[in-house]
């Protein structure tokens, strides 16, 4: 054990000196030193290891040798002030203080951590509660121990929400879904229930405006922007209009069947027929059309709003402004080649129990609640083909193009029917409007950029304040600069929820088999291809980096 007087404190007292004789006081441990570091007057003191390590290896090389018999020194231990060290996550959405206490010299104190955050630029988020409270723990931490902890944090912005509307009241092909049940608790699919009709002043809709969402900001104090909701359009069709203190309720202004379109919706006059054969002739009206029987081969029905059948639509022509409802069955056949005899096209939805050997295009859904079979479908929608119990619903055959997704509990057949399904194709016309509505925007912001360099070269306010000519040429321009800045605003806004549209493309839209794809089905989803060689299972299939992915979890 080395005597105490071996060590001591510096003339400032920032060091201890340890002074060793190497015959004197050899050999040396690093106990024996620790020891003397534990002295009241230097256990405070921050212990320098590589010097320490130094005075060991001197003086146990020179113990027992002449020049042992000198005075070895070294400064082994010294004072050192607390610090502070602030970092920011990734996201610059957390700053983390981490404070250390003193070796016997300065502990950090509230005015070094302002100057810290001032040096590392942040300013939004703090939270002084929890500054101070580190700072407490820190008086009672031995020397060189740490505490952090989360001192910052930025805000989220929050996204606006979409628009929605409403509808309140029922629609001719939700009867389809609904058959009335008999006594004996059959369902007599020739009976759907009454007519579903409105009256003037009924409620048709009701729209729930999109919010604009807001801002956020991270611990620098950046504005992080958010994604406004989109909104959508609810306009009044033929027969309605917005409630005069209500902007967001659409009603009915006449008696009729209401009929919902793209935009909002109509109410129509109705047309009730029995047949559609040779002795009543085609059907063109303005208005919707109720056929409680068939419609039968050749013929042609045209409505400005729904076409709603009863019974069969057999190799026969079907064109709605509004939905086609067939309760039955839609059945045609192939004349030649791709050639179908019977033609259904809605601007709205098609829904049928049973379809095959058709022609169907709708700008909204395709619904069949039995089978589609032989038939080339086309959607701006979704195509479905399943009962509402999600028991039954075959898609053979044919080609089915779906805009926004494709759902049937069985595709193809254990025959191997080949059945092509295109889904998700139009990415790329995303992504072309994107690149349009980016070069409108820079094309924009050159304009406003031009103008305010104008505007700045305008000469002295007090030189022309008395010209007409020139104080109007000035409101021109200065209106031309709000308009294309409102105009800026309305495309960024179009452009993030169309890049938003773009990057969740293929998380969107998709395949979903309830029960089996079985061989020789095509799918098409975007630029992936894959033609089924064996069964699966329930599936949802999408496409993964432009290659068709099967994911069995959603079972």
């Amino acid at each position: 054990m080395l005597e105490p007087s071996v060590i001591t404190l510096s003339a400032d007292k920032s060091k201890a000196e340890l002074r060793l004789v190497p015959n004197t006081h050899g050999p040396v441990s690093v106990e024996d030193i620790q020891a003397l570091l534990k002295a009241p007057n230097f256990a405070m003191l921050f212990p320098i290891e590589p010097v320490i390590n130094k005075a060991i290896t001197e003086t146990n090389a020179l113990c027992g040798q002449k020049p042992g018999d000198h005075e070895l020194f070294f400064a082994i231990a010294e004072r050192k002030d607390g610090t502070v060290n602030i970092t920011v996550t990734d996201d610059k959405m957390q700053a983390i203080m981490k404070i250390t206490s003193a070796w016997g010299g300065k502990d950090i104190t509230l005015p070094d951590i302002l100057n810290t955050l001032k040096s590392k630029k942040i300013k939004m988020g703090l939270s002084k509660p929890k500054i101070m409270a580190l700072i407490q723990r820190l008086s009672i931490l031995p020397p060189g121990e740490s505490c952090e902890g989360v001192i910052a944090c930025g805000k989220p912005a929050v996204n606006g929400e979409n628009a929605i509307i409403t509808r309140k009241v029922a629609l001719a092909r939700e009867r389809l879904l609904q058959p009335q049940e008999r006594e004996d608790g059959s369902v007599d699919m020739r009976n759907l229930g009454a007519l579903i009709t409105v009256k003037p002043n009924d409620v048709l809709m009701i729209k729930t405006p999109a919010t604009i969402g807001t801002p956020g900001f991270n611990v620098h104090g950046d504005v992080l922007q958010q994604i406004p909701g989109k909104d959508k359009p609810m306009e009044p069709g033929a027969g309605t209009s917005l409630h005069p203190k209500d902007p967001n309720k659409l009603i009915a202004t006449v008696s009729g069947q209401p009929v919902e379109n793209r935009k909002g919706m109509q109410v129509d006059d109705i047309l009730q027929i029995k047949d559609v054969d040779v002795r009543f002739g085609h059907v063109n009206f303005k208005g919707s059309v109720l056929i409680t029987g068939d419609v039968h081969e050749g013929m042609e029905v045209k409505a400005t709003g729904d076409i709603t059948v009863m019974g069969f639509v057999e190799s026969a022509t079907l064109e709605a402004h509004g939905d086609v409802i067939v309760s039955k069955g839609v059945i045609g056949r192939l004349i030649k080649d791709q050639e179908l005899s019977t033609h259904i096209k809605a601007h709205g939805q098609i829904c049928a129990q049973f379809v095959q050997y058709s022609r169907l295009e709708a700008q909204g859904n395709v619904l069949v609640t039995k089978q589609l079979l032989h038939s080339h479908t086309t959607s701006g929608d979704t195509i479905t083909v399943s009962d509402a119990q999600a028991r039954r619903g075959d898609l053979v055959g044919g080609i089915a193009t779906a805009e926004k997704g494709i759902r049937a509990i069985a595709f193809g057949a254990t025959a191997s029917t080949k059945t092509e399904l295109y889904c998700a194709m139009h990415q790329g016309e995303l992504k072309q409007q994107l690149k349009e509505l980016d070069g409108s925007i820079k094309d924009m912001v050159v304009a406003g950029l031009e103008l305010e360099a104008r505007l700045r070269k305008l000469p002295p306010k007090t030189e022309w304040q008395n010209d007409a000519g020139m104080i109007e040429q000035v409101k021109m321009m200065l209106d031309q600069k709000n308009k294309i800045a409102e105009e800026r605003i309305k495309e960024e806004i179009e452009y993030t929820q169309h890049q938003h549209e773009v990057e969740g493309y293929f998380d969107n839209y998709f395949i979903k088999a309830e029960k089996h794809i079985f061989t020789n089905v095509e799918i098409h989803i975007g630029n992936a291809f894959n033609r089924t060689q064996r069964e699966h299972g329930p599936c949802v299939v999408k496409n993964v980096n432009q290659e068709i992915s099967f994911d069995y979890s959603h079972r």
